[in-house]
């Protein structure tokens, strides 16, 4: 996964809890939400395990698809999730 390319991504938290995110460094922004400079909802939730990532062309089209992924619930992302090949999307 190149720098640059635009992704969501869905993050497990320690405490069992799914946050989705978009960023187009994923590794840098783990460091940061392992730090606690993430976001307000990661503080504190740590250690992540990533669940899920998906790249897209444009950073519209990733944000598009993170609005859509917050809008689902718990069990319609887990469905998501497994569904996909070890949590990487076609797209």
């Amino acid at each position: 996964m190149a720098n640059g390319e635009h992704m969501v991504y869905v993050l497990k938290c320690q405490d069992g809890t799914l946050y989705t995110g978009y960023t187009n460094d994923l590794e840098y922004r783990i460091r940061m939400h392992e730090a606690g400079k993430g976001a307000k909802y990661t503080r504190g939730r740590g250690p992540f395990e990533v669940m899920y990532t998906c790249a897209f062309e444009d950073k519209s089209a990733a944000l598009r698809a993170e609005y859509k992924m917050k809008r689902l619930t718990r069990q319609e992302k887990l469905a998501i999730i497994q569904a996909s090949e070890k949590g990487m999307c076609d797209e």
